[in-house]
């Protein structure tokens, strides 16, 4: 039995949890528990959004299931998401973009692999204002962090049968930060020559993405660009209600939707767990449970395709907690 730390988040997120949870135990997945409070609702009790007692957990366990945590846009309490990934050293965001059978989107051969350097960029941080009509935020691009992200970026190509990695930048500006990223992937790529290299500035490819999303395979993305791309291309695939994430370092990983908290839909069993079931498979494979993880992705891909029980976000008009019982009687028959 693997002890897993489990964070339900606030929002829907303690509503996903639960189909998600549910799901994994039908499927008999080999979990145990430890469940830790994170979010807005815990500064009620504890005074921060993210206790010591979260990470604590997280680096005893190894491994995260996270559901979505509130963060005010402008004001309050910083990212609990960012939080983690610095204090865990997470340094790779790993989002696949892959068509789901069943779900309508504008395209029919999405499947391309995010990579996103996960711990600096603008989102260190640093920030001051400089008086009150201005203020100013530092970009930090370091050789470490740009070359361990382009080695994660190749390596998983090659253990994923993947043909070519792109690097993102908006170097022709940037000359220095996003100059030294580009130096790095070069370097990264000229030890890896059975992967094509390629390199594109960050305005043209989500043009371009947009057009022939088809012609892009693994993407290697500094902090802010990363974040930007991965949601745009969870638009090609049908939305960030089956966008997938694990944030990835060398002692520990988080797995955890892309979208947020949604608190505009809470309490109203339509939320949408799929991007977090999606996000648990990944888990179960990277915790060595690869023939539960393929027996409930099966069972998640027969029911969207069969279309019967969908929630409205794609679809259908379900409520999550038949969508859930769709999943758990479709793990019978696959």
């Amino acid at each position: 039995m693997r002890k897993v730390t489990l964070i339900p988040g606030d929002g829907i997120g303690p509503e996903i949890t639960k189909s998600v949870t549910d799901i994994l135990k039908a499927a008999k997945a080999e979990i145990e528990w430890d469940i830790q409070t994170a979010g807005s609702d815990v500064i009620k009790t504890e005074g921060v959004p993210l206790p010591k007692r979260v990470t604590d957990s997280i680096k005893r366990n190894k491994v995260a299931l996270k559901a979505p945590v509130t963060t005010p846009i402008g004001k309050g309490f910083r990212s609990v998401n960012v939080e983690l990934r610095k204090s865990l050293d997470l340094y790779a965001n790993l989002r696949p973009c892959k068509n789901i059978k069943g779900i309508k989107s504008r395209y029919d051969n999405v499947d391309i692999i995010i990579v996103r350097e996960n711990t600096e960029d603008l989102y260190a941080g640093i920030e001051r204002q400089i008086d009150k009509d201005s203020a100013e935020s530092i970009k930090i691009i370091t050789r470490k962090a740009s070359t361990r992200i382009a080695e994660f970026a190749f390596e998983y190509a090659v253990k994923n049968n993947r043909k070519c990695v792109t690097a993102v930048s908006k170097a022709n500006i940037c000359k220095l930060t996003d100059g030294l990223f580009l130096e790095c992937t070069r370097e990264t790529a000229a030890k890896y020559p059975q992967i094509e290299y390629k390199e594109i500035l960050v305005d043209n490819l989500c043009m371009q993405l947009v057009q022939n999303p088809e012609n892009f395979d693994v993407l290697v993305l500094p902090n802010l660009y990363g974040d930007i791309v991965s949601d745009l291309c969870a638009g090609l695939i049908g939305g960030l209600g089956i966008a997938q994430g694990a944030n990835i370092g060398l002692e520990a990983a988080v797995f955890e939707p892309v979208h947020g908290s949604a608190p505009d839909i809470k309490g109203q069993n339509k939320a949408n767990p799929t991007a977090m079931l999606l996000s648990a498979i990944e888990m179960l494979k990277y915790t060595d449970q690869k023939e539960t993880a393929k027996k409930v992705e099966n069972a998640l891909l027969k029911t969207i395709e069969q279309g019967k029980f969908l929630t409205p976000d794609i679809g259908g008009n379900s409520t999550t907690e038949k969508y859930t019982k769709a999943i758990i009687a479709n793990l019978q028959s696959v």
